[in-house]
This record gives structure tokens, sequence and C-alpha cells, in this order.
């Protein structure tokens, strides 16, 4: 199945519906879980099909566990089963074998858990014996890998004997969601100490907490892309997040500054308005908000905006390779993303085509992201429902705009 979004030429005008934070729900289940809380003292949940995912694997026991597609979820159930394990085994799609989890694995099995790979080494599926008896309490980790793993970690270590001290060994990549991790693990009632390159956890028993889930910075990105695109000026409301956020993703709010919108933030939301002057080049960091790379990219390409950018690498290895895929797409709109020695370059579009057809690579993101196209030209989007990962209303809040939806 395919949509095909025609062309929309009026002003953006309306309150846009987001999802909960697919990030703050995950950590926030297992963390309710290893406290012996109820599920339902976690309140605003997102409806993604990631979180309803880990929802599901946390309400029953089974002999084999399937993530399907969902990554965050693959590494935070490998550590939970770490601490509650008893010989399970934990799978997933065809990419989801194809993303690495060695350094996770190797860092439970110097705690104390036994794993074996069942396929390849150094990726899922696995299968999983908790800790019996903790052969360490002090860990060495990269800290330009994937934060998940990092996360993982430092959600079990309160329930390990000696707690868990986690040296990361390189420069920090996404700090944002390792301090959300942290914030989440203080407010169900453990003690952290993070001082410089070191994360120190006590043992100390979890608390049940009713906990309320925040709006989702990533689901806002896409709404900042279709305002900073449209051609007139208008705004787009959208409630439920704030801007003392500890999402990384918030970060959207400055970069589309320099792209021509203004963030008012009103009691438990922000307005977003177009603003006067735009810069005709920019360099960014995504280190710290990987997630927003590919709407910004598409933002930039059709603005005439050219990017220097680095901390891109993470992309490589989500649910499809997002650097190569964002490759072939912006060359459809007469763009060009250039790497070269660990830093990118986009080169603009001077000529728009008047329609574009999109894959989606199986990746979520890459559907949001060209979406906003739209006011531009007829876009085609192949496999839509890949949105529900993370975003189930997303069409719907395009409808209500406005937008004319047909399927193909």
């Amino acid at each position: 199945m395919k949509y095909r979004l025609k062309r929309y030429n009026s002003r953006l005008r309306g309150e846009i519906k987001l999802e909960s934070s697919k990030s703050e729900s995950n950590r926030a289940l297992i963390i309710n879980a290893l406290a012996g809380g109820e599920t339902t003292a976690i309140q605003n949940l997102s409806k993604a099909r990631d979180t309803q995912t880990m929802l599901n694997l946390l309400s029953e026991k089974q002999h084999i566990y399937d993530v399907k597609d969902a990554g965050t979820t693959m590494r935070f159930f490998t550590a939970y089963l770490a601490i509650n394990g008893t010989g399970e085994t934990i799978t997933g799609t065809d990419r989801m074998k194809q993303r690495p989890i060695g350094p996770l694995v190797e860092s439970l099995r110097q705690i104390g858990a036994r794993i074996d790979y069942l396929e390849n080494e150094g990726y899922p599926p696995l299968k999983i014996e908790k800790v019996k008896n903790q052969l360490t309490d002090k860990i060495s980790i990269p800290g330009n890998i994937s934060s998940q793993y990092i996360s993982a970690l430092l959600m079990i270590a309160p329930c390990l004997p000696k707690g868990l001290t986690i040296k990361l060994t390189t420069e920090i990549y996404s700090r944002p969601y390792i301090q959300m991790t942290l914030d989440l693990m203080m407010a169900f009632g453990v003690s952290v100490a993070w001082e410089g390159s070191e994360i120190e956890i006590q043992p100390l028993q979890y608390e049940p907490t009713k906990y309320t889930i925040e709006g989702d910075w990533s689901g806002a990105s896409y709404w900042y892309g279709f305002m900073a695109i449209a051609p007139e000026k208008g705004y787009l409301s959208l409630p439920g997040i704030r801007d003392y956020s500890s999402q990384g993703d918030k970060e959207i709010a400055q970069i589309m500054y320099h792209l021509g919108i203004a963030s008012h933030f009103e009691s438990g939301r922000v307005k977003l308005l177009k603003r006067k002057g735009t810069l005709n080049k920019l360099k960014l960091d995504f280190r710290n908000c990987p997630d927003l790379a590919q709407t910004v990219l598409v933002v930039a390409a059709v603005k005439g905006i050219q990017l220097e950018m680095t901390g891109l690498e993470s992309l490589k290895i989500k649910e499809t390779d997002r650097v190569a895929a964002m490759k072939n797409e912006l060359k459809k709109i007469g763009a060009e993303l250039l790497e070269e020695n660990g830093s990118w370059k986009l080169i603009p579009s001077n000529d728009l085509p008047s329609s574009i057809d999109v894959d989606t690579y199986e990746d979520h993101r890459m559907a949001m992201a060209f979406a906003p196209l739209c006011l531009l030209m007829d876009v085609t989007i192949d496999d839509p429902f890949v949105v529900e990962k993370s975003y189930p209303g997303f069409w719907d809040e395009i409808r209500k705009l406005g937008v004319k939806i047909e399927t193909l």
C-alpha cells in the first residue's frame, strides 16, 4: 500500500496531537517492572508499537520473547532478563538480527549473566540466564556507541547486589538520553552519581511510583518540518511538551530557529511560528539528537541551506542504514548528502520536482521526515504504516490540517 499526499497550498493553522514520549515510556516500563509496580502506575503511556511491544512482553511470562523491530525494547529487555531471566530466548525481525548487541552482551557477561548467541556472534537472537553471582561491580564501555546499551545497564544496576559503576571510555554521544534514564531512576527512589566519565549506582530497591509520561519531542520535530517548509505564515500548536524536558530531541527548537521557526512556550504547549531570517549555511552536531537528522536534512534541502554535520554514525545501525537511505531519497529532490572522514555535507536542491515517490526502508522516520514536502509537491509514501512504530496517529493529524491523502 502507498499513500499519496496531494500538494497542499493553504496556510497551516491548527493544534496537533502528539504521541507520548516513546523513549520515556520504555524506560519507565522497565524501571516500574523492576520496582514491582503495576503498569497502571505509568500514566499517559505511548501508543507507539515499540512501547506496546514492551508492555506485552512485560505482562506475560514467555519462553521466547519477540521484540519485532523495536531496537530499544531489544536492548532494555535483554538487560531485564539478565536480572529476571531463566533461560528464555529473545529475538526479533530479520533486520533486528542485523543490529549489533555485542557491547551490551559483553558487559552483562562481565557482571555475571550467561548469554549465548543462537545464530550470529554479536547479534540477536540470544538465550539469557540471569546473574546468579555478581562477578564485578565495575565495567567499562565506550560512550560513543548507542546510549541504549548504557541505559540498559544503568536501569538494572540498583538490582545488583553490589550495585554498579560504569566508566565511559570515550567521548559521550546521546548524553541527554543517558540523563533521561538517570532522572527516571531517581524518580523511582534510587541514588545515582555521575561525575566526569563515571556513573555510580548504589544497590537499592526501586520504589513503586506513579509517573506521567510527557509528550514526544521526536514527534514534534516533524511539525517543525511542516512549519519550516510552509510557503506562507501560519501557526501550529503542540500541546503536552515542555521546554525543560530531558528529551534530547528538544534540540529541534534551537535548530529550527536557525531555519526560520520561533518556538513560543505557553502553559503546557509550544506554538510554532515563522520568523524572519534564515542562514545559508549551518554547522550541526547530531551526537545528542541523531533522530532529528532526517527531518533537518529534508528541510535544509528544499530551503537552499547547506549543512555541515557530525554525529551521524549511529544512523547506520538504526531501523535501516539511514545515511544510505537519505542519500538515495534526497537525490530525488535534487540534493546531495556527501560523507568524508567522519563528517557529512548537504548540498541543497536548486530545482525541485513536481512530485516524489519516497521509499521508507521499513523506517518510520523516513516516512515522517519527507511528509512535509507535500507543501511543495505531490508526495507518495511507500509503506505508510511504518509510522505506527512511534506515531500511530501521524497521518490522521495531517488530514486534520486539510491535506488530502489518497490510498494507492
